[in-house]
Parts: structure tokens; sequence; C-alpha cells
């Protein structure tokens, strides 16, 4: 099966089609920064299409997303690799309605390639985040592939799911920065690793609460079910007991605040400035989702909670007429968290 994306030219197609918010982020970066991390995330997207394709059983995803994580991680020889992925292709694009996931799964064998031809440490680097979102995605086929609704048991599998799947990207973003941009920041780098480990986590936690609903019509509840318990509602309860929700989803969406605080002082400690728009970028979307989905309790339950695109294009405009400065940073993330 063979991609209408040949050329790594073509990369910033596949991004801008699969992640509105992600390709802006990309757009700022230093150019030597683009080519590793946008592949790192086309694969991650690619193994989290498969992990959610529900048309097929659980053991079957599961099975595949190991053949490829292997891939990924280089435990297959590189022509076997290239064989297994083309095949694992060819059975789930069928399967993927929407037509931008589609074209990035019958990609999947050139963006393989793609890794292949990065610099060995950043190689390294997007193979090692890809284990823990892999280990992450293959946990969630685990938990919730039985075809019945279920929650996470506790708080500590939650944490553990967001630092799989998100906080080992901050680690990731971290250990790039400081390779390719001399005087990345002002902050240590075991600092700057910590601060981007909470972020990441921050950020998926903002995720999971706008997708709150979509989630649930998928069988999946990421909200511990002992905390439900404790609020007297299983996971079946949520779309009709917003209120009594909100007792659980609260002390969670404090916690993605402070997630997107570190997110703030690591984008502050960046000197580059094209480093500190597209660090910084997350967290105030992140905000502005955040205090949408304060202001009514069943935000994220009904329909999944988006920053329109006008705020969003107003707000690239705002970065680039105050060149990301810091004071300017801080001054539209304290706006975005209180909904202006």
């Amino acid at each position: 099966m063979r991609s209408a994306y040949h050329s790594p030219t073509e990369l910033p197609a596949l991004l801008r089609g699969v992640s509105r918010s992600f390709y802006l982020s990309i757009r700022l970066l230093p150019v030597a920064l683009r080519r590793p991390i946008g592949v790192g995330y086309l694969l991650a997207r690619a193994t989290d299409t498969l992990a959610d394709t529900a048309r097929l059983p659980a053991g079957e995803r599961r099975e595949k997303l190991d053949t490829l994580a292997a891939a990924i991680d280089g435990r297959i020889a590189a022509r076997p690799a290239i064989a297994a992925v083309v095949a694992i292709a060819a059975s789930f694009a069928p399967l993927q309605d929407d037509e931008q996931e589609r074209a990035l799964i019958v990609a999947l064998p050139e963006c393989l390639s793609l890794l292949d031809r990065l610099d060995p440490a950043d190689r390294a680097d997007v193979r090692t985040v890809l284990g823990h979102i892999t280990r992450g995605q293959a946990l969630d086929v685990d938990r919730f592939g039985q075809g019945t609704l279920a929650a996470l048991q506790s708080a500590a599998e939650l944490d553990e799911y967001t630092y799989l799947v998100a906080g080992s990207v901050g680690e990731f973003w971290t250990e790039l920065c400081f390779r390719h941009l001399p005087g990345f920041a002002t902050l240590p780098r075991e600092q700057m690793r910590d601060l981007g480990r909470s972020y990441g986590m921050g950020l998926q936690l903002v995720n999971i609460l706008r997708d709150a609903g979509a989630d649930l019509a998928a069988g999946r509840c990421y909200f511990p079910a002992d905390e439900l318990a404790a609020a007297g509602i299983v996971p079946q309860d949520l779309p009709r007991e917003p209120a009594r929700f909100a007792s659980v989803r609260d002390p969670w969406l404090a916690k993605a605040a402070l997630g997107l605080e570190a997110g703030m002082r690591y984008a502050d400690a960046v000197n580059s400035r094209r480093a500190r728009a597209a660090s910084a970028l997350p967290a105030l979307l992140g905000a502005r989702t955040l205090a949408m989905l304060r202001a009514d309790p069943a935000q994220g339950l009904q329909h999944k909670v988006k920053v329109p695109r006008s705020e969003v294009r107003a707000l690239m405009a705002r970065l680039a007429f105050t060149l990301a400065g810091r004071a300017s940073l801080r001054t539209l993330f304290a706006q975005g968290a209180a909904g202006r």
C-alpha cells in the first residue's frame, strides 16, 4: 500500500490534517526541532488510532499495536518491520471513517522510514517516548476493550496513564530542545524535565475533561471508580448527574490547571522566542478550555469542548504581535483562565 505522502517535505500536510493545535505548535518551532517532534507525534497518533479502532476485537488491536511498537523501537529488523507496518496499514486504513486518520495510517510505512532517517540521538528519544505512549495505549485496550463501559480504578491509575501518554512527551520535548537549542532555558535540565512532565500530564487531563462524553460513548471512563462511588454515582450516571459528577471532576480540573501553570513556568524559562511560543501555546488553549468547562458542569459530557477557530486565530495573531514576550504570555494565560 502506498501513501499520498512520499516525501519529508509533505510531513506538514499530515500534521495539519490530524491535529490543528499541534500543527500550530510545530510551525512555531525552530526548524531543527520540527522533524523529530513531527515524526514522533505522527507515530503516536497512528498507534492511538490502532488502539481506538473499535471495529476490531481488542485482542487483534493489542497484537497489532505490539507489532507496531516493536517496529518503532527497532526490535524488528528493518525489512521485516516495513513489511509488518505495510500489512498493518492495509488492514487498518479501510476501517477509518475520518479521511485524515485514514491518510495517516496509509502513510505509516513512510513515517517509519522518516524515523529511521533521524539523527541517532533524536531517533533514540522518539523510540523512548513512543515506548511510554504505546504502553499507555495498550493499557487502554486491556482496560476498555471488553465492549462494556468501564472506569479506571484509582487516581494512581489515572496518574500513570497521563504520565505514559503525555508526561513522557514533556520530557521528550525537553531533551530535544536542550540538544538542538544552545542556551535553551534559564532553568536546569532536570527542573525543565520536571516541569515538562507536569505540563504534559496537565494537558492530558484537559483532554480527558473535554472529551468525557465521547469517551463514555466509546466505553471509557478515566475518572476513578472509587471517587465516583464516593459521590454515589457510576460511569453510566455521568451524563444524567452533572452536579454529582462535578464533585469528582472539579479536583481533576484543578489538577489540570496546576499542570498548565507548570507549562507556563516552563515557557517563561525558554530563551528562544519561537520555542517559547510553541511551548506556551498548548497552555494558552488549555486555560481557555478549562474556563469553558468551569462555566457549565455539563460541558464535556454533552459535546466535545473546543476553542473556536476565531479565538485560535486571534491568539496566534497576538503571539506574533507580541513576539511571545514573557509578560505578554502571562497576560494571555490569565485572560484565558478567566474566560476572556
